[in-house]
């Protein structure tokens, strides 16, 4: 696989952004120059320059600090949620597609019930709920993401249940979840590494959306949608507020999308 992406210079580019964006979350408070919660009024709303160089905002603190520090909640929230969501999504759509009849038709008429609601409103109406905290972002994003892993595992188990060496296997004497372990879950990993790949990009988006709204990371903690949302209303006094945090967000989303496509290319075995 590495052989095959390695070659792919696009899927290259996209796993140093991932890459970056990793390094500047874990060594945050070796590469950031400034405390990003050190308010200095007198220093508001200052354009780039030397001392800081992608400017400050309102309360003076430095904004490329706070991007730096805001990657951690990004990543982590991004990888986390997206983590959960692929484990309830491989228990259900795994024992969905394996046994098929009325528990594969009951379980995916709870997957259409989650399917129903709009994914954003949904994850909106659940942290309206519970409210604001870290965990209650990872119950929320997690809640609304497993459900199209469950139907993209439910349909490749589907194909798989019925070759050779699943009834091999069977014919032997290997139990249920043995089959499923062993011989299924294996042979499905290419489709859901990809879809897992890209999907932390929409969680990172999701949450972004989610801070700029004010259900996300709550201030001062720096994050890229909280600092879209603080800078919004000074873009035209002091378009660097806003400029940089969306460009954190655009390329970084933009890498995981990248080396998505590339694992795409990479692990198919038609290529």
């Amino acid at each position: 696989m590495w052989a095959r992406l390695r070659t792919d210079w696009v899927a290259i580019f996209g796993l140093f952004l991932v890459l970056l964006a990793v390094i500047f979350a874990f060594c945050a408070e070796i590469i950031a120059p400034y405390d990003p919660l050190q308010v200095a009024m007198y220093e508001s709303l200052e354009a780039p320059s030397f001392d800081h160089i992608m400017g400050t905002d309102i309360l003076g603190r430095d904004v490329f600090s706070r991007i730096i520090y805001g990657a951690r909640p990004s990543l982590i929230i991004g990888v986390v949620a997206t983590s959960i969501s692929l484990l309830i999504g491989l228990i259900i759509g795994a024992i969905a597609g394996y046994y098929g009849g009325w528990l594969d038709s009951l379980l995916m008429r709870i997957t259409d019930v989650f399917l129903a609601f709009p994914f954003f409103l949904l994850a909106i109406a659940i942290l309206t709920f519970l409210g604001t905290n870290l965990v209650n972002i990872f119950i929320a994003l997690s809640m609304v993401g497993w459900t199209n892993y469950a139907r993209l595992v439910r349909g490749q188990v589907i194909s798989l249940r019925h070759r050779d060496y699943v009834k091999a296997a069977r014919s032997i004497g290997a139990n249920d979840s043995r089959i499923i372990l062993r011989h299924v879950l294996p042979n499905i990993l290419a489709p859901v590494i990809i879809y897992t790949t890209m999907n932390v990009g929409v969680i990172i988006l999701a949450e972004a959306g989610l801070s700029f709204l004010g259900l996300g990371v709550q201030p001062p903690h720096p994050s890229w949608g909280l600092m879209l949302a603080e800078g919004k209303d000074y873009f035209f006094a002091a378009s660097w507020t806003v400029i940089w945090p969306g460009i954190a967000i655009f390329l970084t989303v933009l890498g995981y999308n990248l080396l998505g496509d590339g694992l795409r290319s990479a692990l198919d075995p038609r290529q």
